[in-house]
C-alpha cells in the first residue's frame, strides 16, 4: 500500500505506480499531443524535418561497476531513448549534481567513461550544467542528459503502433545490469562474473532500418523491465501480445541469481537491450541484421501481437500453460539507473 500524500520509492520504479504518477499529476499539467503519447522521447517537426527528443536522469548506485558506470549510462541511456523514437542521436546536453567532497578522481573517471560512451555511440555533448550541493544532500553524483536527433523520412515508430501479426524480436539475455547492480550493491560474489550490459544501440537500430522498414515501435526495457515495456506497448496499441518463455535468452547465472533472490527477469532492468514489433514480412532480415550488430549477436523472435486480450501481455510457460504478465508493480530495486 502507498502512503497518501508522499512519494515514495515506488513512485520511480517505471511499474504501476510511477504510471499513475505520470498520468495523474504530470499530463494534466503539461498536457499536448506529443506528451501524451508516453514514448521514450518526445516526436517533433520543425520545417520540413522530424526530431525526436528525450531526456534522462541517474541516479545509480554503486556509480562504478563490472560492464560500466553512472558515466557510460547516462550516455547510453539517452542515446538509445533516442533510437527507440526511430531517430539517428546526434548532441546531448549533460547535467552534473555533485556532493561537496565527491573526490576529483572519482569525477575525472566519470567524465572519461562519459567521453568514451560519446564516442562510441557517434553523438556530441554540446552544452550542459554544474551544480554542487552540500555534504549529505545528494549522494556522489547525480547526472541528466538531454539527447537530440533527426528521424529519417518514412520511418513512424511508436508505442501505439504495433500492428496484430507482428512479430516481437529482443535484441539479447534480460536482467544483465539488474543483476549486476544488486550484487554489487549487497556485496554478493559468486564464482562466474556478471557484468551490466550498459551500450549504445542506435547503431544496430540504423542496420535494423536498413534491412526492413516495417518497424512499428521500439523499445529499451530499462525500468520496470520487458514485462512492463510490453505492458506498455499493448495498452497503448490496444493489442495482445504473447510471448514464449522457452524463447526468452537469461544468462544461466543471472537466470540462477534471481531465482535464489526472488526475482523476475522479466521485470529486472536492462541497459543495453531493446524490444522491437516487426511486420511479419521484415521479421527475418531485420531479426539477421540485428544478429550482424555486436550488441544484438543473440537476438532471437520471443512472441507476437494478437487480437484477442487486448491491452494484455501473456506469456506460454515452460510447462505449456498461460500466465499474465501484468505492469510491475512496486519497486524492485531503487537507483537501478
Amino acid at each position: 500500500m502507498t502512503k497518501p500524500g508522499k512519494i515514495i520509492l515506488d513512485h520511480g520504479s517505471g511499474g504501476k505506480i510511477s504510471h499513475h504518477l505520470t498520468t495523474d499529476f504530470i499530463l494534466p499539467t503539461f498536457n499536448n499531443p506529443i506528451l501524451a503519447d508516453l514514448d521514450d522521447g518526445a516526436i517533433f517537426t520543425i520545417g520540413k524535418e522530424r526530431f525526436a527528443f528525450s531526456t534522462d536522469s541517474y541516479t545509480v548506485d554503486p556509480i562504478f561497476f563490472p560492464g560500466g558506470s553512472i558515466g557510460d549510462l547516462a550516455i547510453n541511456g539517452t542515446v538509445n531513448d533516442v533510437a527507440m523514437c526511430g531517430a539517428t542521436p546526434l548532441y546531448l546536453s549533460v547535467g552534473l549534481i555533485l556532493e561537496e567532497g565527491f573526490p576529483i578522481h572519482d569525477f575525472k573517471r566519470v567524465m572519461e567513461e562519459m567521453g568514451r560512451a560519446a564516442a562510441q555511440a557517434g553523438v556530441k555533448v554540446v552544452t550542459g550544467d554544474t551544480k554542487v550541493v552540500p555534504k549529505g544532500a545528494a549522494d556522489k553524483i547525480f547526472i541528466n542528459t538531454s539527447g537530440v536527433g533527426t528521424i529519417p523520412e518514412g520511418i513512424n515508430v511508436s508505442s501505439k503502433n504495433a500492428r496484430i501479426g507482428d512479430k516481437i524480436i529482443l535484441s539479447g539475455s534480460l536482467a544483465d545490469h539488474g543483476v549486476t547492480i544488486l550484487t554489487q550493491r549487497e556485496g554478493l560474489t559468486f564464482d562466474t562474473a556478471i557484468t551490466s550490459d550498459s551500450a549504445p544501440l542506435n547503431h544496430m537500430v540504423q542496420k535494423m532500418f536498413a534491412a526492413g522498414k516495417s518497424i512499428h515501435a521500439l523499445r529499451d526495457p530499462t525500468r520496470g523491465g520487458a514485462g512492463t515495456a510490453l505492458n506498455e506497448i499493448a495498452q497503448s496499441s490496444h493489442v495482445g501480445i504473447r510471448i514464449e518463455e522457452t524463447k526468452i535468452p537469461v544468462k544461466p547465472e543471472v537466470s540462477g541469481i534471481c531465482e535464489l533472490l526472488g526475482f523476475d527477469p522479466l521485470y529486472m532492468a536492462n541497459e543495453g537491450k531493446l524490444i522491437a514489433f516487426v511486420g511479419p514480412e521484415d521479421a527475418d532480415v531485420v531479426l539477421a541484421a540485428m544478429q550482424e550488430d555486436e550488441f544484438g549477436e543473440s537476438a532471437c523472435i520471443i512472441g507476437e501481437v494478437v487480437a484477442n486480450n487486448p491491452g494484455q501481455v501473456f506469456m506460454e510457460t515452460r510447462i505449456g500453460g498461460l500466465r499474465i504478465v501484468d505492469m510491475l508493480a512496486g519497486e524492485q530495486l531503487p537507483r537501478i539507473c
